[in-house]
């Protein structure tokens, strides 16, 4: 039960970081391009 007191805070804290890891990511701009990447692998690489 007292595992329970630690676990629990630290649990939060995690998801709460987890958080705000990805608003801080979204609000620099990491989610604007979702297509640019999979149109990039389709992409030959013959041009020059």
């Amino acid at each position: 039960m007292t595992g329970l007191v630690v676990l629990i805070p630290i649990a939060l804290l995690c998801g709460l970081m987890a958080l705000g890891v990805f608003f801080l990511a979204r609000r620099n701009g990491q989610y604007d391009d979702l297509d640019g990447a999979a149109m990039r692998m389709l992409a030959d690489g013959d041009e020059d």
